[in-house]
């Protein structure tokens, strides 16, 4: 497998696929391979050290910290939503529901900046769904002040300093959700926005993401702020803290952060119910955002299946970032970069990569 993975990088360099990125793979707790290639975009070398905004890959991570918060108070993904929020516009959905991408507010009806959380929560209470359960849509923004709302509710802290508290300190993880430490922005690798190489793709999702009073298109645009690959290439990015996108890391601290969540290095903060609610499928079928067939359990992706292979749950980020790992082995994954491809699932590059990873 290690040599299959290093062919297959050196190919997405060789291919132009690459500028920069780098791949991590561990497996029981162990380091199996991590493998850095290309540019930084600012005249340096990627190396193991280089982080990157990892977008959307950054939501297992929030709602891990959710569970076991839940876990710690003798609760589960079973709570209702209003319960800790009461004016919560489906007080009956339950978390496990909500973390799965089944509250039909996955576009509000009025915009809120991603800065402002009380604006947020305004806006989410005055918004109707767009679907009740069990249909399910992609959240792609909202999902972040969702999180951080019963997080706050349940703990008085935001998602980004439980992980901080909690996490990401006494693991001493490659991976920040605010707190990014100034010291470190030399580290971040520059953005890229995607090429764009002929005429956009014809499917049934870009037709609606280009209708600006869709309700895909109102998904993606409804939170406001840091939308750009230049705005996410920004302190302000890297410390906004948003569980939908905040996250900055190496390959090696997101892959890490699954193997503390499966319970494989020594001090893990992760409760073993906590991997498997997020192992356990919630919601499946045609998604009504990505219009395709996905399927999320609380937190996490876990379908199309191509993305998984051998199984397990994880997530993509915008423009290419994706990382995963299998329960049944111990194995996580974590591919990060720079240049950015079209797309909210993993391309042909990662793809590559995932196919060394076959059981």
């Amino acid at each position: 497998m290690i040599s299959r993975l290093q062919t297959a990088f050196q190919q997405n360099l060789a291919d132009g696929c690459e500028q920069g990125g780098s791949v991590s793979v561990w497996q029981d707790g162990q380091e199996l391979i991590t493998i850095c290639g290309g540019d930084t975009g600012h005249g340096s070398p990627w190396d193991d050290g280089t982080f990157v905004p990892i977008y959307s890959a950054t939501k297992p991570a929030a709602a891990a910290c959710l569970l076991q918060a839940l876990h710690d108070c003798c609760r589960g993904p079973e709570l209702e939503v209003g319960d800790l929020w009461p004016r919560f516009p489906l007080p009956y959905l339950t978390v496990g529901q909500l973390l799965s991408h089944q509250s039909g507010l996955a576009a509000l009806t009025v915009p809120a900046p991603i800065n402002d959380l009380d604006a947020c929560r305004q806006a989410i209470e005055q918004s109707r769904p767009l679907w009740t359960p069990p249909q399910h849509g992609y959240h792609p923004q909202t999902f972040g002040p969702l999180v951080d709302i019963l997080m706050l509710e349940l703990t008085g802290m935001r998602v980004s300093d439980y992980w901080e508290k909690n996490v990401r300190a006494s693991l001493g993880l490659e991976f920040y959700i605010g707190h990014f430490p100034e010291e470190l922005y030399s580290r971040v690798a520059q953005l890229r926005a995607p090429r764009m190489n002929g005429a956009m793709p014809r499917t049934p999702f870009y037709r609606e993401y280009f209708d600006e009073v869709s309700p895909v298109h109102r998904a993606f645009h409804s939170i406001v702020g840091l939308n750009s690959p230049r705005e996410m290439s920004t302190p302000a990015a890297w410390q906004c803290g948003s569980p939908a996108k905040g996250g900055v890391a190496t390959a090696r601290g997101l892959a890490a952060f699954y193997q503390a969540l499966l319970g494989l290095l020594p001090v893990s903060p992760f409760a073993s119910d906590v991997a498997e609610w997020m192992s356990t499928p919630l919601s499946c079928g045609m998604d009504c955002t990505l219009l395709e067939h996905t399927s999320f359990t609380c937190g996490a992706m876990c379908e199309p299946s191509a993305y998984f292979p051998g199984g397990g749950f994880g997530h993509a980020g915008a423009g290419g970032s994706f990382a995963f790992c299998r329960p049944e082995d111990g194995l996580s994954f974590a591919y990060v970069m720079r240049g950015m491809e079209l797309g909210y699932l993993p391309g042909p590059r990662v793809q590559r990569l995932l196919a060394c990873l076959s059981l």
